[in-house]
């Protein structure tokens, strides 16, 4: 796999500075420098893969209820960055595409996590890398991870040359966290940064697969990972990572 990460991907956009999960978030990213951004992508009722992370519309949008029980045409004009600041009033919930479009604009790099409401794991991921691998070609630069098995095996199914991250939640890594890897063929072990001791970041660097932690904010933290072996980052600032790693990080 010829992936090319940065040490540093900005966490939904650049979540500290702008709505995430939003057009204005990918260009805020852009802005700072940053290389890579993490999205979110889940199903609306009628099937249009959106950019979005909760099960329900109410914490980040003038909408309420089930994303899976809403319609695109009912989620359009939600308005998604009033709720960050008044100067992100007229943010949009942004569809796949127009995120794709931005990022290629941009000419940054993708890592799209596959979020799929409860029932959805497979239906999402088709959906979305049905789509995707019909406008994305450069595979240093494109990363599909999942905390769903059954989403990443769809995504090794239907687009094999696409590079896949295994999401890994909780406080310790199971017991069968290899099989899963090496079943799903996956580059990239993505653990939450609490998770991650000496020993897990020696158990992954023995696997021989980059190892991606989330969610970053503190440089000391990052600079703590970094000497345990910590290959990347997840940030919602990730200026802040990238300038005080600077020297140990490009």
């Amino acid at each position: 796999m010829s992936l090319k990460l940065p040490k540093v991907i900005g966490h939904r956009g650049a979540k500290s500075y702008a709505p995430e999960n939003t057009v204005e978030s990918i260009r805020t990213a852009a802005g700072l420098g940053v290389e890579w951004v993490e999205l979110d992508v889940k199903l609306t009722a009628d099937n249009v893969p959106i950019i979005f992370h909760d099960e329900e519309l109410d914490r980040t949008t003038s909408g309420t209820g089930l994303v899976a029980a809403t319609r695109y045409e009912d989620l359009r004009d939600l308005d998604a960055g009033s709720w960050f600041g008044d100067s992100f009033v007229q943010c949009r919930i942004p569809t796949l595409e127009q995120a794709i479009d931005e990022i290629l604009k941009a000419g940054m790099g993708l890592n799209l996590e596959i979020k799929p409401c409860p029932g959805r794991e497979k239906e999402t991921a088709e959906v979305a890398l049905d789509y995707l691998s019909r406008c994305w070609d450069d595979l240093d630069k494109i990363l599909i991870s999942s905390f769903q098995h059954v989403s990443l095996e769809a995504a090794l199914d239907l687009a094999p040359d696409y590079a896949r991250g295994l999401l890994i939640g909780g406080l310790e890594l199971p017991e069968n966290w290899k099989n899963v890897a090496e079943y799903l063929d996956v580059s990239t072990i993505n653990l939450g940064s609490r998770m991650v001791t000496k020993q897990v970041a020696e158990d992954v660097m023995d696997f021989e697969k980059p190892l991606l932690v989330y969610t970053v904010n503190d440089p000391m933290e990052a600079k703590a990972l970094q000497r345990l072996g910590v290959d990347g980052f997840f940030s919602d600032c990730p200026d802040v990572i990238i300038e005080n790693l600077a020297g140990g990080l490009n």
